[in-house]
């Protein structure tokens, strides 16, 4: 099997419904989907697996090398139909004025098709010379490559459609592979990140289900599948692993890492959970939330984001499990805590009505509503002095996106946030003991010596405190 990817001239032109009624009607038809989303979005994917039953992960040029993101994608297609969605406008890279790390590039890097989805509404002709100068701009961009195969015209009629598939075809040279008309039924609205919450998941299921009764009619299935022929060999061996370490993890040994899963904390990059397991962690899902105690016989705690804001006072009542953390953390076991995580480990966080609740209190300070999101996208991450995981002068790389803050002295970081575009800089990363906790979400494996440093610390952990300590 193989696949393709899924673009768009801009965000809110139907990319995304698009993405989940392919996979949806791919499901059906028993092609085994695997869903990726470009970029560093963690919430497609959890709705892709919540609410879908698919599972996936990201594709991320700025994150990744090129061959990391080619062994990921070939093992990904070897026994499913890979669709993966972009991120914003198809050449949309970083600073707004680059193609690096947009959904072209890594479509270019992977040598993939691509499907353009155009919004339709109140455009007809038009629609031709919109396709036609996307086609030109990558041909220049791609030394004269092409990789959009296909286009799909959102919010567009069923008696349009044939005569702008005529259009397209006959003009472009490019096929039209269907098109979706106006859904009343959809009812998937925006909030805060993008919140799922339980109850909502069987109501979103039977839209998804619609969605697809749909889709089965006016896409071309015949050409979808048709795009995803095989695929171009690179010459390389993607039968191992991504990360070198996972050769060495059976000598080091294994290690019980509990990673924090619930309603407030569920972002978590699947190849940072994968990276840890290369280097021998043993993976223990535990609920911050819902259960009292952490999972027996931990030597390390990952505690990533998410909304816990959103469950503020029912992180705050349930004081064992705070207790527990912050006995942990002064026992000196290794925790990285990211956005929501880093909330959970201040003093108080203040909830979405308004209350300062008081949380796990290893590091001082107050969580609160900063009111608008002023610090968005990727970061590389600098050391200022030595860290238990990273060095002076060392990086790795990472994304923040948050509407919550933390006011505190910058003498409490220990480290430095830089835009690759621009010179925009800021103080990230505070370290407690062997407690390492900021807003950027970090990317393991572009800095392979704080893996190895977090994990050599959770044996270091099991061996001289665990086996003599309380958890």
């Amino acid at each position: 099997m193989a696949g393709f990817l899924i673009a768009a001239p801009k965000s809110g032109s139907g990319k995304t419904m698009v993405t989940c009624g392919i996979l949806e009607v791919l499901k059906r038809r028993g092609k085994r989907p695997w869903a990726f989303k470009c970029g560093p979005d963690y919430i497609d994917g959890l709705f892709h697996r919540q609410v879908l039953q698919v599972e996936g992960g990201n594709l991320d040029s700025f994150f990744e090398t090129e061959e990391h993101l080619r062994r990921k994608y070939r093992r990904a297609e070897a026994e499913h139909f890979v669709v993966a969605e972009g991120v914003m406008g198809y050449f949309d890279g970083l600073g707004g004025t680059l193609p690096d790390a947009s959904s072209w590039e890594i479509a270019d890097i992977l040598r993939i098709p691509v499907v353009l989805v155009l919004d339709a509404k109140g455009a007809s002709l038009s629609l031709v010379a919109q396709i036609k100068g996307f086609l030109d701009y990558e041909a220049k961009l791609g030394r004269g490559e092409r990789h959009i195969a296909a286009v799909i015209f959102n919010r567009m009629s069923a008696g349009m459609y044939p005569r702008m598939k005529e259009i397209t075809e006959g003009e472009l040279g490019i096929l039209a592979a269907g098109y979706v008309p106006e859904l009343d039924f959809l009812k998937v609205g925006s909030r805060h990140l993008g919140l799922i919450l339980p109850d909502e998941v069987e109501g979103l299921k039977m839209q998804m289900e619609q969605l697809g009764d749909c889709l089965e009619e006016t896409l071309d299935w015949e050409i979808l599948e048709s795009l995803s022929g095989p695929s171009l060999s690179f010459g390389e061996d993607v039968s191992h692993s991504v990360s070198e370490s996972s050769l060495y993890a059976a000598k080091r040994g294994r290690f019980r890492l509990g990673v924090a899963w619930d309603e407030a904390f569920c972002f978590y990059y699947r190849d940072n959970l994968e990276e840890m397991e290369a280097v021998g962690a043993e993976i223990v899902y535990f609920s911050p939330l819902h259960e009292d105690k952490l999972p027996e016989g931990l030597d390390g705690l990952l505690i990533g984001g998410g909304y816990p804001e959103n469950y503020a006072a029912e992180l705050s009542e349930n004081t064992a499990m705070r207790q527990a953390v912050a006995l942990a953390a002064a026992q000196g076991m290794p925790i990285l805590a990211e956005c929501g995580g880093y909330l959970y480990l201040l003093e108080e966080l203040e909830g979405l009505d308004g209350v300062f609740y008081p949380m796990t209190g290893i590091f001082e300070g107050k969580g609160c509503r900063k009111g608008k999101n002023s610090r968005f996208g990727y970061v590389a991450l600098a050391a200022e002095q030595d860290t238990p995981y990273l060095l002076r002068g060392e990086e790795i790389k990472g994304h923040e996106f948050h509407y919550w803050d933390c006011r505190t002295a910058d003498s409490s970081w220990q480290m430095r946030a830089v835009k690759p575009v621009g010179k925009r800089t800021w103080p990230c990363m505070r370290v407690c003991g062997q407690v390492m906790a900021g807003f950027p979400h970090l990317y393991y494996p572009s800095a392979p010596a704080f893996v190895e440093r977090f994990s050599r610390a959770c044996r270091r952990f099991g061996v001289t405190v665990r086996r003599t300590a309380a958890f």
